[in-house]
């Protein structure tokens, strides 16, 4: 039997890198997989590749920041599916500038996004998940969010509190029967990444032990083993996927 046979996988951004990764990984592993993100025609060719995948797929136009449209994709899944299993925050954004120089737009924004958005996509589907007595929440962290970086005070403060909600919700919602953990990915391959140069990137391999950079796929396993009933005593964790970078 697969891994993450029959259950109801929400996935936020879901559209490119690892929220694409792990979508796929989640429809070979046997889940029904809701993809949500903010562009129709990414969110299309996203379902398109996990029905190929053999899995049961939908998509949806869903911004995080936008409260009722969170309310409204969590309502029609609920009503199409019964219930939801998992809830994987994957959607998060970047903005980056040296504290003196971060304009309140680029402070306001990446909050807005990689917050207050993880905030109202598990306050949406918390009420299903303790109803059923089940349920896992995945929230995104980053090692930035464990350790901090140059140029990113926005989006270490968010990953910083990502981690504040895994470990207050693991807590409030544990004894419902519903897991809340956080993954916390270091320097990983994917399009975020594309507008920095080479001589940074081979920097940025050079300070991991392993001399290279993740692959979008290797965050998409621990995501799939979190959700799945083999991780069912973790709870409140924050898993660090970096290649030893913090080592």
């Amino acid at each position: 039997m697969k891994r993450l046979e029959g259950k109801i996988s929400l996935i936020t951004g879901a559209a490119q890198g690892i929220g694409l990764a792990t979508a796929l990984k989640f429809a070979r592993e046997g889940a029904t997989v809701v993809v949500c993100d903010v562009r129709q025609a990414a969110v299309d060719e996203a379902v398109k590749q996990c029905q190929a995948a053999g899995a049961t797929a939908v998509g949806f136009v869903m911004d995080v920041t936008q409260r009722d449209m969170v309310d409204a994709v969590v309502a029609q899944v609920k009503e199409y599916f019964g219930r939801i299993d998992v809830l994987v925050n994957n959607a998060g954004i970047t903005q980056d500038a040296r504290l003196q120089k971060m304009t309140l737009e680029q402070f306001d924004k990446v909050i807005d996004v990689n917050l207050r958005g993880v905030f109202h996509c598990a306050q949406a589907v918390a009420d299903t998940m303790t109803a059923q007595g089940s349920g896992v929440i995945l929230n995104a962290s980053s090692v930035v969010g464990i350790y901090g970086n140059f140029g990113q005070t926005n989006y270490a403060a968010t990953k910083f509190g990502v981690i504040g909600f895994t470990k207050t919700w693991s807590r409030e919602l544990g004894p419902k029967g519903v897991r809340v953990n956080a993954v916390a990915p270091g320097f990983i391959s994917t399009p975020i990444l594309s507008t920095i140069p080479d001589k940074v990137i081979q920097e940025m391999e050079h300070r991991v032990p392993l001399k290279r950079l993740g692959q979008p796929e290797e965050i998409a396993n621990v995501y799939a083993f979190l959700a799945s009933d083999e991780a069912s005593y973790i709870n409140g964790a924050v898993i660090e996927v970096s290649g030893g970078m913090s080592v």
